[in-house]
C-alpha cells in the first residue's frame, strides 16, 4: 500500500504514486473468470451438425423401402428378403445403379445395434445414400375457440 506521512508539518501532502492494489485485485477476477469460462467453451466432440432449415427433399418416383420388422426380418418394399439377398434385390430394383438413395425404416423397438448392422449391410452392397425414415410430430391439439361447439 503506498502512503506516505510527513511527521513535519500538520497539512497532508498529496500523494503521486499509483495505488496498484485494486488494479491487481481486477486482473485477479478476470484471470478466475477465464480459467473457469474456458474449459465451458471448449466441445470435446467434434459433430457436423445439419442445418435445422433444410427444406424438404422431393420425393422420388419409385422410392426404395428397406424395412427392419419388429421381428427383426428384412423386407424390401413389400417382400421379404433375407440378409444375404439385400445386394440382389437391390441391385434388381435399381439397375446396380448404387446412386440411388435407400430409405431405411425400422420399428421402435428394434435395437440400435441391429440398425447399425442392416447400414452395414447396406454400405457392404455399395449403397452409400441411406435415408432414415421418421414420422413428423404430430403437432399438439388446440383449443376449441370461444363459442365454439366443444364435441360432435
Amino acid at each position: 500500500m503506498a502512503a506516505r506521512l510527513d511527521d513535519g508539518g500538520d497539512d497532508l501532502t498529496e500523494n503521486h504514486d499509483i495505488n496498484v492494489t485494486p488494479f491487481i485485485d481486477v486482473m485477479l477476477v478476470l484471470l478466475i473468470i477465464f480459467m473457469v469460462a474456458a474449459p465451458l467453451s471448449t466441445v470435446d466432440v467434434p459433430v457436423d451438425l445439419p442445418v435445422a432449415s433444410a427444406k424438404p427433399q422431393p420425393r422420388p418416383n419409385k422410392p426404395l423401402f428397406l424395412t427392419v420388422k419388429a421381428d427383426l426380418t428384412l423386407a424390401f418394399g413389400n417382400d421379404t428378403v433375407p440378409r444375404g439377398g439385400i445386394r440382389g434385390a437391390l441391385d434388381a430394383a435399381t439397375g446396380s445403379d448404387r446412386q440411388q438413395r435407400v430409405f431405411l425404416r425400422a420399428d421402435k423397438t428394434v435395437p440400435y445395434g441391429e440398425l447399425m448392422t442392416v447400414m452395414n449391410l447396406l454400405r457392404a452392397a455399395g449403397y452409400l445414400k441411406v435415408a432414415l425414415v421418421g414420422l413428423e410430430e404430430a403437432p399438439p391439439p388446440q383449443a376449441p375457440a370461444a363459442g365454439a361447439p366443444a364435441g360432435p
